[in-house]
């Protein structure tokens, strides 16, 4: 065997296999972080669509506690006042499919639309369980309503109940205050939150609700509801893990999953309700298949051509061979070095020049991939940083916060009238206002504060500062907001007008773990809805 064939071959082999090894090792690793963020992002809508499940029903409970103390329903006589009150609960939300006032034997007194008005209702849970405190029931079909409500779809009528004892002046229990929410409302829930989803993520995204006993499918394909389904994902969402998995689905296909468990909001204690979202192997992680494939086929392609290039310049490259050959084995055990650029013969010169080359275009796709990696922390609507970011974010804040002996103060953002433009103007309208919504909140952001998109027309704003200036800071950045969002905005002709309601909270004043400081600036913000929105309240302070 010639020297030349002997060098050329060695050669082609050298650059092969670094090559191959470099683009296995730059694709394997950017495609488990970009399959990390995949599965990140299905966990996330997981969790979105949880915490909005668990945040309705908080709601309407709080509406029948509320309810439930007013003189009408302590002291029943008028029952055409009760029936007014009853009315207007239902027209102001829709959700409410029937809502009744029982005596203490379980006889309905008075109901909306009339509906089993003098019906003995004294067997049914939704008065059984509500005899000494309130009751919240998990999903059912409905029983005497279900030829008595209109049903366009012609699908069984399916309700949650929410009913409290009712006590007179005296505390004498009277009877039950009952209701039936209509199950749609999880539909409504689960669009929402799809709808804030870039449109190429949808492709075969399904979102399940399961129940907490027996694991039966309250909602998702309709051949799939009613029945159980017994998932890894759901033991793993009942023991307190919100995450992703890849897993066999009881159809044969394998799934990447992302889940998580309601734990209820503030003093409600939920039903342990779990929200699966689902996404197809193939589908989810598609786009890195073939970033991998053609990692591998560019690295290949260029190996192969350079071992065409060695075998004409083999004649005088052994010393400047064995150099090369050196670094591409300190290359390959992971150090920081470049490969030789060797002067003197032209050929070599070329060789070794081409070769850097090669390395650094290696090296520069990998720099490439880290840029994705930014690009899926940031909202790509508004090009602010997102939920995943927050997450990241704040340990790091914490931390630096502690050593500097500073106060992160969190201020919690809702638009108040967003949903009004994008129902008259339409989506695109929405996203525009959005865009220039972050742009306001943007340029009203000092060197010590941070804002971010949360999801939706919700947005959150982190300031440090020192103790004694953080809450003017509040103060100051807040009040800026409001006024900025208070001015009119152009969308393609159209002049809009809308307000935004902010509650705050300060760490670690409130709480040493930022996600509850987090939650009670969220609690301020619905204060601030509450007070008549376009206003700002701190947790445990006055509205401003």
């Amino acid at each position: 065997m010639s020297v030349r064939l002997l060098l050329s071959g060695s050669f082609a082999l050298l650059i092969l296999v670094l090559s191959v090894a470099l683009s296995y090792t730059i694709s394997f690793q950017a495609s488990n972080e970009v399959k990390k963020e995949i599965g990140s992002s299905l966990s996330s809508i997981a969790f979105q669509t949880s915490d909005h499940l668990e945040r309705f029903m908080w709601a309407r409970k709080g509406e029948i506690d509320i309810l439930s103390q007013l003189d009408v329903i302590k002291d029943p006589d008028d029952h055409e006042e009760v029936y007014n009150l009853l009315s207007k609960l239902k027209e102001s939300f829709p959700s409410f499919s029937w809502v009744g006032l029982t005596d203490e034997k379980g006889t309905v007194l008075s109901s909306t639309d009339h509906l089993l008005e003098g019906a003995d209702i004294s067997s049914r849970p939704v008065f059984q369980e509500a005899l000494e405190e309130t009751f919240i029931g998990d999903v059912h079909d409905a029983k005497l309503l279900a030829d008595k409500l209109p049903n366009p779809t012609g699908e069984p009528i399916q309700f949650v109940d929410i009913s409290t004892p009712i006590e007179n002046h005296n505390g004498d229990f009277i009877g039950v205050l009952a209701t039936h929410l209509s199950w749609e409302w999880s539909k409504e829930v689960e669009k929402a939150i799809l709808d804030s989803v870039e449109q190429k993520e949808l492709e075969q995204l399904q979102v399940f609700i399961i129940s907490r006993k027996d694991q039966i499918v309250l909602l998702g394909p309709k051949e799939m509801v009613g029945k159980p389904l017994t998932l890894a994902s759901i033991d793993s969402a009942q023991d307190g893990v919100n995450n992703y998995m890849i897993e066999k689905w009881p159809d044969g296909q394998h799934y990447v999953t992302g889940f998580h468990s309601g734990k209820g909001y503030l003093d409600y204690e939920g039903l342990g309700w779990t929200v699966l979202v689902r996404q197809p192997e193939d589908v989810a992680f598609g786009a890195v298949h073939d970033l991998r494939k053609n990692i591998m086929w560019i690295g290949t392609s260029i190996a192969c051509m350079f071992a065409v290039i060695g075998w004409f310049l083999a004649g005088f490259i052994s010393k400047p061979l064995q150099r090369i050959s050196n670094a591409s084995i300190k290359l390959r055990n992971g150090e920081d070095v470049s490969i030789p650029q060797i002067k003197g013969i032209e050929e070599i010169h070329m060789l070794s020049s081409s070769l850097h080359e090669l390395i650094t275009s290696l090296l520069h796709t990998e720099q490439k991939l880290g840029k994705m990696e930014e690009l899926a922390q940031h909202d790509k609507l508004t090009g602010l940083p997102n939920r995943i970011a927050l997450e990241l974010f704040l340990p790091e804040a914490t931390l630096k916060a502690k050593k500097e002996n500073v106060i992160l103060s969190f201020l919690f953002l809702d638009l108040d009238g967003f949903k009004a433009v994008n129902d008259s103007l339409g989506h695109h309208a929405g996203d525009l206002l959005l865009k220039k919504v972050a742009d306001r909140i943007r340029n009203c952001m000092s060197d010590d504060s941070r804002p971010f998109r949360i999801g939706g027309d919700e947005f959150l704003v982190v300031i440090d500062g020192p103790q004694e200036k953080v809450h003017e800071m509040e103060i100051e950045i807040s009040g800026e907001i409001i006024a900025k969002l208070n001015e009119p905005f152009e969308l393609d002709g159209e002049i809009v007008q809308i307000g935004c309601s902010i509650g705050g909270a300060s760490w670690p004043q409130a709480d040493p773990d930022p996600q509850k400081v987090i939650r009670y600036a969220d609690l301020a913000l619905y204060e601030s809805k509450r007070e008549g929105k376009n206003r700002c309240t701190f947790h445990q302070l006055q509205p401003v």
